[in-house]
């Protein structure tokens, strides 16, 4: 496998982890923002207040995305790896 063959791979599985977690990290970043302002709004400094929903909201993400992550790793396996593998 050439050096370009090689950076090509690595190009392509980083922006598949990129997309792979997206969703997780938006949905973490939106949550965290508005507990937060709800916190600086109301004064509640509890460390468990951020905490709880944040992870619930992405465990809710991660149960509705999986189906796209799951399809998107398959298809960069099948689709790129396997034939660099193969050498076609």
């Amino acid at each position: 496998m050439s050096e370009l063959a090689l950076y090509d791979a690595l190009r392509q599985g980083l922006w598949v982890a990129v997309l792979i977690s997206s969703p997780l990290l938006g949905v973490a970043l939106v949550a965290g923002v508005t507990i937060g302002l709800l916190q600086a709004l109301t004064s509640v400094q509890e460390m468990t207040l951020t905490f709880v929903p944040k992870v619930g909201a992405m465990l809710l993400v991660f149960w509705v995305s999986m189906s796209f992550m799951t399809t998107t790793l398959v298809a960069f396996f099948t689709d790129s790896i396997v034939p660099r593998i193969e050498g076609r």
